[in-house]
């Protein structure tokens, strides 16, 4: 099945219009260094070795957004929790994308 993508443009539209539920793929020293605004860290280890403890605390009801560097560890990552039945987006481009996005219009979103 093919995943769905958001640019970074539109992602910024869904965060000043709703709070979609982000999630961030990469190690948590890379997501505390900067994020999307409200993500959620889970490492991308967490979820390819199917800790379905940790999986199963995601929203089945909710469209979940992944990220991570550049897009490829979430685009794995998103495939197997859409095999799981969870509404899934990819980030295109990634946390790089979305830094640039934010740097060209003259802010940083993270917190």
């Amino acid at each position: 099945m093919e995943i769905k993508k958001i640019t970074p443009q539109e992602l910024a539209e869904q965060l000043r219009n709703k709070k979609p539920f982000v999630l961030d793929v990469r190690a948590e020293e890379k997501f505390q260094d900067y994020h999307v605004e409200n993500a959620y860290n889970i490492p991308k280890s967490v979820i390819l070795e199917n800790q379905e403890d940790v999986i199963s605390t995601l929203p089945k009801d909710t469209e979940i957004i992944v990220t991570c560097t550049t897009g490829n560890s979430a685009a794995k990552c998103a495939q197997i929790l859409a095999d799981k039945n969870y509404q899934v987006t990819l980030l295109e481009g990634g946390i790089t994308a979305w830094k640039d996005y934010n740097q060209k219009k003259g802010g940083e979103k993270h917190e």
